[in-house]
């Protein structure tokens, strides 16, 4: 992640659940909010209710790596969640960034249209 840093403060994360703008899909909910900084900070969620250790860790790999693959497209200045949900385990990796670049469109995140549609 080149100019994104890591979100590791609770009040950060409790912050953005009460004042961000949301958007939900099977895969993930995405939790955002402008922040005053010239890059982007990235926060990762798995619920104990996903499963286990093994589970939950394989849930934020995926998350991450759509999140890097995609960073170029993305709009700097904000500050990002992904919280994962049960098909971002099982679900194939296309449909996972499919569904990731759908929400960053509907946030209002992607810096570019092009690609005709998501």
């Amino acid at each position: 992640m080149k100019a994104t840093q890591s979100l590791k403060n609770n009040r950060d994360f409790r912050y953005l659940y009460r004042k961000g703008k949301t958007a939900v899909s099977p895969y993930m909910a995405v939790y955002c909010r402008k922040n005053r900084l010239a890059c982007n900070r990235l926060g990762l969620t798995a619920s104990v209710k996903l499963g286990n250790a093994v589970k939950r860790n394989r849930a934020r790999r995926r998350l991450r790596e759509v999140y890097r693959t995609n960073e170029a497209r993305l709009a700097s200045g904000y500050d990002i969640i992904l919280v994962a949900r049960a098909r971002t385990i099982t679900g194939d990796y296309a449909s996972i960034q499919r569904s990731f670049l759908r929400l960053m469109d509907k946030l209002g995140l992607l810096r570019d249209s092009e690609g005709g549609a998501l």
